[in-house]
């Protein structure tokens, strides 16, 4: 029975590990699919002058960085028109 414990404990805490991994890993991940290369630079700069702490606030930076774009979009869309942003 005590086998089965440590076997249980063993496997929970390997689980625990790797959810921490990827829940750390997945925003990374996401930024380097989807932002296209050109625009890194940009989002590293955004994201830095976001986050006021040491630990990075990955997620309201990114929606940030969606607002901005979708704003720079827009003011282009206008311009594009003929009209004032």
């Amino acid at each position: 029975m005590t086998d089965y414990l440590v076997i249980i404990a063993v496997g929970a805490l390997l689980v625990l590990v790797l959810t921490e991994l990827v829940a750390a890993a997945l925003p990374v991940v996401i930024v380097i699919a989807t932002v296209p290369p050109q625009e890194r630079e940009e989002l590293a700069r955004l994201l830095a002058a976001c986050d006021s702490s040491r630990k990075l606030r990955l997620w309201p930076a990114l929606r940030a960085a969606v607002r901005a774009r979708r704003e720079e979009a827009r003011r282009a869309e206008a311009m594009r028109a003929g009209r004032r942003p």
